[in-house]
């Protein structure tokens, strides 16, 4: 749950106010005026404002209208004096969500601020965590394009959310109840990647021991999300244009086009436009894939996500264990510029879950650098690690035995070569490499 930001130029009544709620478990600051409470409001995240009316020089009015202009996602709440049904009125006019007589009652104060605070965000769908405005306005370009039959090119560095845009895209679309299948073009080997996506008839290579549907047949009446799409090799690209263009698909080794109706979305975190210059990428296709271009900010750029994605990842990842991140933790979040965007966040956290020793994440829990952290365990200095860490410290330590070849990498290995470039640009963006 964000903070609540009181402000007040009476002392006494906004240190009240500010008790109440923490005593009530909710976050608050307080601010003496209108110009205090504006810089707060741009250092820490605000969930909710309220506020008196009766201040000077910036009265509560001026105050709502300034807020609103620098954040019309934010609701506020003013404080007016008993009995004034006129301050109330104008206050619901004005833009206020809410509004709380004088002298505040302690039960009604805190049952407002729960109920502003959990009010889900009128852009962002259920389970879509988007509080900051950048976020809300590619969200409501996203409801508006998935209306129509658009092909749509979604861009944005690794880690920065694509594939969950994606399926807001598909969620909203007329197809939401067809299926959405996703695939990766680096993860697959490129051998296989032609019979993935196209699909193949029995016996139409070595281990074909029946016929099977491609990711496009799959994807009929749905989406289909070809994510990083840049990594396409450019003779598969010449097949995905036809594909485009006709409607239809053959499958390797087979004789009859089969008809489709399905959209198709793509992902990069490359700039296709600067590939198509050097002859890497098909120009032909990066039209027929651009008919609408969304971009996805990294996660520095939409700073208000941070901690609510940060809240939302630690829920998930505790089962069930109540925790919350001390004021200290979610500013040393706030502050950090995340180049692994969303991902790295998301591992921060998990990290963070695992050093914390109490129901408070604390800001010495908040491990920033690539390095895994160590705790003592039975007097033995033990790593903590996941799965994912795990993998990228047996594939950096292989790549340092063979001396950096990554053809020798991949044998030991047993991946491709895409692969282990894919994964070695994805350790590079969240700075482990």
């Amino acid at each position: 749950m964000a903070t609540v930001l009181v402000v007040d130029d009476d002392r006494h009544l906004l240190e009240a106010v500010c008790a109440t709620l923490e005593l009530a478990g909710i976050s608050a600051l307080g601010a003496t005026d209108g110009g205090s409470a504006l810089e707060l409001l741009t250092a820490r995240d605000i969930g909710l404002v309220i506020s008196d009316v009766g201040m000077a020089p910036m009265d509560g009015f001026a105050l709502l209208a300034e807020v609103r202009r620098r954040r019309p996602d934010l609701p506020i709440a003013l404080m007016t004096a008993y009995g004034v049904v006129e301050q109330a009125v104008e206050a619901m006019r004005a833009g206020a969500a809410d509004y709380l007589s004088k002298p505040v009652e302690a039960q009604a104060l805190v049952a407002l601020a729960r109920r502003l605070l959990t009010a889900p965000s009128a852009a962002a769908p259920d389970g879509f965590i988007a509080e900051d405005p950048r976020t809300i306005e590619v969200l409501n370009l996203a409801a508006r394009v998935a209306k129509s039959a658009a092909t749509v090119l979604l861009t944005g560095e690794s880690g920065s959310g694509k594939e969950m845009f994606a399926r807001y895209l598909h969620a909203s679309s007329t197809r939401a109840t067809g299926p959405f299948i996703a695939i990766n073009c680096a993860a697959i080997p490129e051998s296989l990647l032609e019979a993935t996506l196209f699909g193949h008839e029995r016996g139409a290579f070595t281990g074909a021991a029946q016929s099977q549907p491609g990711k496009f047949e799959q994807s009929n009446g749905g989406t289909l999300l070809l994510d990083e799409i840049s990594e396409m090799p450019l003779g598969l690209q010449a097949k995905l244009l036809r594909v485009l263009q006709e409607r239809e698909v053959e499958r390797v080794g087979g004789r009859k086009p089969i008809p489709l109706d399905l959209r198709v979305l793509a992902t990069t975190n490359r700039d296709l436009q600067e590939m198509v210059g050097e002859g890497r990428f098909r120009e032909d296709l990066f039209y027929r894939l651009n008919v609408f271009p969304l971009h996805i900010p990294p996660l520095r750029d939409r700073p208000r996500d941070i901690v609510p994605l940060a809240r939302h990842f630690a829920a998930r990842i505790a089962q069930g264990r109540k925790l919350r991140f001390s004021v200290e933790a979610e500013s040393l979040l706030r502050a950090h510029p995340w180049p692994g965007n969303v991902r790295e966040l998301e591992n921060t956290v998990q990290r963070a879950l695992i050093l914390a020793t109490g129901d408070v994440i604390a800001a010495v829990d908040i491990v920033l650098s690539a390095a895994v952290p160590r705790m003592p365990l039975m007097g033995i200095e033990a790593p903590v690690t996941d799965i994912k860490t795990l993998e990228r410290d047996h594939i950096l330590a292989t790549l340092k035995e063979v001396g950096g070849s990554r053809k020798l990498a991949v044998q030991r290995l047993g991946i491709s070569e895409r692969t282990l470039r894919y994964k070695l640009q994805q350790y590079r963006l969240e700075g482990a490499i």
